[in-house]
């Protein structure tokens, strides 16, 4: 299963343990050793002296060294390269900021029609109330309900009847835009 995450610390955590998985399971050269250490007598004999050097002295030239520690250097050397440049908090507020749309909060009160299925649609009315004050469409951001009945309510000793009132929703505040 691969692991998404827009945090650049787990990308650089995934792609560290990555790196350090094909590393390890690459085989190829491993850690020099050293040769076992033999257990009871040896013998003691001349030792050869080293041979004298030949070649002119000039500084020792750069080994490579094929162990865990240098492949994790040659990674942290690539690695400016393979992320994405970090903004500062401004570019970031101005990449934002022209992303999002500008809008206005409105207030006023106008009725959710009753869409095909009973339900109030709240957003035609957030159209309606954003239109009234200028601006081409809406969002719905605060709504209220009423109930709604017929004055055969307040006749005293009636029963009352299941469509005697109904309950309306008005939109009261809508963020409208251009």
């Amino acid at each position: 299963m691969m692991l998404r995450s827009g945090n650049p610390v787990l990308r650089l955590g995934t792609l560290t343990f990555a790196a350090l998985s094909v590393l390890l399971a690459a085989g190829g050269t491993g850690w020099p050793q050293s040769a076992p250490p033999a257990l009871g007598l040896q013998e003691q004999g001349p030792q050869a002296a080293p041979a004298p050097s030949t070649a002119p002295s000039s500084p020792p030239a750069h080994e490579e060294n094929p162990g865990l520690i240098n492949e994790m250097g040659k990674l942290f050397e690539k690695l400016p390269s393979i992320l994405p440049p970090i903004k500062s908090p401004s570019e970031t507020m101005n990449d934002l900021s022209r992303l999002a749309k500008p809008s206005i909060m409105v207030s006023g009160r106008v009725a959710c029609p009753a869409s095909s299925n009973g339900a109030p649609d709240c957003k035609l009315a957030a159209d309606k109330l954003c239109q009234s004050k200028g601006y081409t469409e809406g969002k719905s951001l605060n709504a209220d309900s009423a109930e709604k009945c017929s004055a055969k309510v307040l006749i005293p000793g009636r029963q009352r009847k299941p469509d005697d009132c109904r309950t309306d929703t008005f939109v009261t505040s809508a963020l409208c835009q251009n």
